[in-house]
């Protein structure tokens, strides 16, 4: 079998391995992080249940630690007590970014890993099945229910070779999404093999493992080798070390080979990760801010790199370099070792060790600004500028850039700078509580701004409204419900936040939607793709939103739209689509589906336009299990009622 199959077989609940079938399968870890914790806490607690039931569960604060006002510090006391009570250890603020810290401390070859954050597959580098999910489902993981899914196809990504200089593992990933794009990894794994791994370190593997969310996939996964041993070992975790790999004769769904000695340096231009160029084609553009961090690339030997690039130089006159440190084991042996005097030295503007300016949490380019950022998204907008142009690249490439003031190829610097693993890395996880053994008497301590769960309603048998909003291909959740410093303190208040839903799209959506009395989105293809957020679909179900159609769904927004109870719905004629017509041509066209409840249990619907009296065909492609949750208004309200019948 290959790795994927093997890790997936070991865990296996429900269903057949058979690719697109649905299964489940048993978590052994969770993870969640302070942008979706507090609402995937507020749901654990509806269930319950007094303690989670997994092997290990962390809560980690990092996406949202600016605390302009005293929503995030409130959300961070909510977190640490839920954290307390329920069982779950506690990564405290400055800490780290949860998938550099989980890498660093928790993670297992072998295990699975299932985290409230698109980017759970980082642990992939070493050897995990670790996937993302909206926070419900990490909930019902934490509550000790298997976690379902539909099979995925694998891939073979053989890699031949090694890097040639200044080429990097950054440089990988783009090659890939570049050949697959935006939707090329949905419903897949990535399983990285070939002689060129043994040639990448566990940090370079998480690089590659963490941006394949990027492609859509389910997850992307590196085998377990004496690579992986010495990183477990050099972080005092020898004993966690797995020998893993997929077997010699082991069979895959499709195969890509990659001749490592051929690739160039790569950068993905405004505003899909997917839109990738060799830096030599754009080099000599203006820069005016460089930002080298997040979960993609802010390990020790990445800062290290830099640190030697930069050090004896001065960041250009026009560019503002920002560095954010990927956990507090990255900066303070950075400081131990004298390269973040070199980089202070060289005028880079030092962050606290989270996820910043990726989630658009500070540092906004000026208006209409070049920026070259380390991280895994470029969506127009997400850096908290409308108009910039955000550019995806290596840190080499990043920090040569900030050096010369325009977008530089790297390999004008010279000789290649090499950076080795360290043999032994400064563990200390005094930032990290863990819970006491007894929770029961802890009191979860909430702030003002934490609502309730919206309550949510059985699907009705006749759903009518009117097109609310049309949108076009590769709509992204950051559309739908943006991030940022000023929206993310809304996170744990539905009612609040549900004001800047399609902010980026419509301002008017919200208003619309709710004079309405709810109704239709329309979409294209790859609808929902980007980050896991469950608000991108808890906000339209608290507006009144009971259906989306559109040619194609990403995988993570799919189930969390079946979690609270909205209709996915994919055109059956994809130029029906066409036919729609939405607010932007006059009022929006009116649609109904007549007896849903009924018709759910057939693979086809009918949806009348009302307006034009046409009828087109839609599927949903719903489990039976998915058309349980659906009827009942949502996975919450169907979990109860089953709760209630056993005990």
């Amino acid at each position: 079998m290959n790795l994927t199959r093997k890790i997936i077989s070991k865990h296996l609940v429900e269903g057949n391995m058979v690719p697109g079938e649905e299964i489940a399968i048993k978590i052994d870890q969770t993870l969640t992080q302070d942008a979706t914790g507090t609402m995937a806490y507020l749901e654990f607690e509806a269930m319950g249940i007094p303690r989670v039931k997994t092997e290990l569960s962390v809560s980690y604060v990092d996406h949202n630690t600016l605390q302009t006002g005293f929503e995030n510090a409130d959300d961070h006391r909510f977190l640490q007590s839920a954290a307390a009570k329920f069982g779950v250890y506690f990564s405290r603020p400055g800490n780290g970014i949860c998938h550099q810290v989980h890498l660093e401390r928790f993670g297992v070859p072998g295990k699975t890993l299932l985290g409230s954050d698109s980017h759970t597959p980082t642990a992939g580098g070493l050897g995990m099945l670790a996937i993302g999910a909206g926070g419900l489902d990490v909930a019902m993981a934490m509550a000790g229910r298997p976690f379902y899914l539909a099979m995925p196809r694998v891939v073979n990504i053989r890699l031949h070779g090694s890097l040639p200089p200044w080429v990097s593992a950054k440089d990988i990933i783009l090659e890939v999404l570049r050949r697959l794009t935006v939707k090329g990894g949905v419903g897949k794994v990535m399983e990285y093999g070939g002689d060129g791994v043994r040639n990448l370190s566990v940090p370079e593997r998480a690089t590659i493992a963490n941006m394949g969310a990027e492609l859509g996939a389910t997850s992307s996964i590196f085998p377990s080798d004496d690579i992986t041993k010495r990183f477990l070992e050099a972080q005092g975790r020898g004993g966690d070390y797995v020998h893993l790999t997929a077997d010699a004769d082991a069979e895959y769904d499709e195969m890509i080979d990659i001749d490592l000695e051929r690739l160039e340096p790569l950068i993905a231009l405004p505003h899909s990760p997917d839109n990738v160029v060799r830096v030599s084609d754009v080099a000599g553009l203006k820069v005016d801010q460089v930002f080298i961090g997040s979960c993609t690339n802010s390990s020790y030997a990445d800062l290290v790199r830099v640190s030697k690039i930069l050090k004896g130089k001065t960041v250009a006159p026009n560019v503002s370099l920002v560095i954010a440190p990927g956990s507090k084991q990255v900066l303070y042996m950075l400081a131990k070792n004298g390269f973040l005097a070199d980089l202070v030295a060289a005028g880079a503007r030092i962050l606290e060790c989270a996820c910043g300016p990726c989630v658009g949490v500070g540092q906004a380019p000026p208006s209409a600004g070049v920026s070259l950022r380390t991280s895994n998204r470029n969506f127009e907008g997400r850096s908290g500028t409308k108009d910039a142009k955000v550019y995806l690249t290596s840190c080499e490439t990043a920090a040569a850039s900030a050096i010369a003031g325009v977008i530089t190829d790297p390999r004008t610097l010279g000789e290649v700078i090499l950076v080795e693993t360290p043999e032994k890395f400064d563990a200390d996880d005094r930032m990290i509580i863990p819970p006491p053994e007894d929770g029961s008497r802890v009191e979860i301590i909430r702030g003002p701004n934490i609502k309730p769960l919206p309550g949510m309603s059985p699907l009705p048998d006749v759903i009518r409204g009117r097109v609310l909003l049309k949108v076009g291909d590769n709509i992204t959740t950051d559309h739908i419900m943006p991030a940022g410093a000023k929206i993310l303190p809304l996170r744990s208040n539905i009612p609040a936040i549900s004001e800047h839903c399609f902010e980026a799209v419509d301002p008017t959506f919200p208003e619309r939607a709710r004079k309405a009395g709810g109704g239709f989105i329309v979409g294209g293809s790859n609808y929902g793709q980007g980050s896991s957020r469950e608000h991108a679909a808890l906000a339209p179900m608290y507006l009144g939103v009971k259906a989306v159609i559109a040619k194609s769904f990403a995988r993570i927004h799919r189930q969390n739209l079946i979690n609270f109870g909205i209709l996915p719905l994919v055109f059956a004629e994809e130029r029906d689509y066409d036919d729609i017509k939405g607010p932007g041509d006059g009022e929006g066209d009116e649609l109904a589906i007549e007896n849903a409840r009924e018709g759910l249990l057939s693979d086809c619907l009918e949806v009348k336009n009302l307006t034009t009296g046409k009828v087109y065909k839609v599927k949903h492609n719903l489990s039976g299990r998915q058309i349980d949750i659906i009827l009942a208004g949502g996975l919450l309200n169907l979990a109860g009622r089953r709760w209630d019948m056993e005990k």
